[in-house]
């Protein structure tokens, strides 16, 4: 089998564990810059997808007579066209790294970073400035968080390190499961009134587009903090820029947008009280080895005529 990991752009598939084992199987090629021409994939049986960086539309899959499996890492494929790759006898296996402790740790470093002021302070400092503000601290506050999957509950065990309570909410979360994350279930917008700082981590749905929408960031403290690092479209970004711009709640801590890359000019840039990093809750040193593995394990699978977990589209 001919195997091509796509857009590495960081340069680290090359040196993983799953790779080397991989390669005692197979022919692997990584390509660290965009691919351009399809031509360049002539050839390779099967394709390692990091996350959402390659479109896999039906234009681009028929020019790919060769290809028989996709093994597609992390939890989303909204830019895979399933149709186009049922067509194509095409199996989109799911190279799940369980879950991004990435994620959960930036989401807590967020909050951090928003309630005390780091980013400005840091560049205050930087300006010959020394202005010493009163912050919040997250000690004693209440953590709500938006799906208690795995990465949510890692970011429950994170607050409750810290001394905060911690609420959750999932469509089908029950009140024993979230005890048993030291959480306690609460309805969501008994989450969003309650919560000083709230943290979302569920999956993009038809369902979770807009969860959070102007009615329920009306919901919020004026003292409450909002942090996404799961995906932008779950929170109505034209109702957080009102909400932000009229201090209807205290800050926020995004990772994730509409729109990626953030556009030049985009009124949260603008902001004091928003803290902005570009999609970097996934691309860490432990998420990429969880890749890794997870696509080696898969494609061996693949080539052993054994099943293979594959991606069910919303």
């Amino acid at each position: 089998m001919r195997v091509a990991i796509l857009d590495d752009v960081h340069q680290v598939w090359d040196q993983s564990e799953g790779v080397r084992r991989l390669r005692e199987r197979a022919e692997v090629h990584v390509f660290t810059t965009p691919f351009g021409d399809p031509a360049a994939l002539r050839g390779f049986d099967a394709l390692v997808a990091n996350r959402e960086r390659t479109r896999f539309t039906r234009e681009l899959l028929d020019r790919l007579p060769d290809v028989r499996v996709i093994a597609q890492t992390g939890n989303h494929a909204n830019h895979i066209d399933f149709a186009a790759a049922r067509d194509r006898g095409i199996v989109v296996a799911q190279a799940s790294a369980g879950y991004s402790i990435g994620a959960a740790e930036l989401a807590v470093a967020l909050a951090a970073a928003v309630m005390r002021q780091i980013p400005a302070s840091d560049a205050a400092v930087r300006r010959g400035e020394w202005r010493v503000a009163s912050t919040p601290v997250l000690h004693g506050k209440t953590l709500g968080i938006v799906g208690l999957g795995r990465v949510g509950r890692h970011v429950a065990r994170i607050g409750i390190a810290f001394g905060m309570r911690v609420l959750a909410w999932s469509p089908r979360l029950t009140g024993e499961a979230a005890a048993a994350a030291g959480a306690e279930r609460r309805e969501l917008d008994d989450l969003m009134a309650e919560s000083d700082v709230i943290s979302i981590h569920a999956s993009l749905t038809p369902a979770s587009r807009g969860l959070i929408d102007a009615r329920r960031m009306g919901l919020m403290k004026r003292t409450a903090y909002l942090v996404n690092t799961a995906r932008g479209p779950i929170v109505e970004e034209s109702a957080l820029v009102a909400a932000l711009t009229g201090n209807r709640i205290a800050g926020a801590g995004l990772d994730v947008f509409d729109e990626e890359p953030l556009p030049a000019g985009h009124p949260l840039t603008a902001l004091p009280n928003v803290v902005l990093t570009p999609h970097i809750g996934w691309p860490t040193d432990h998420g990429y080895q969880r890749f890794a593995d997870a696509a080696c394990e898969v494609l061996l699978a693949f080539m052993d005529g054994r099943e293979v977990p594959q991606f069910e589209p919303h």
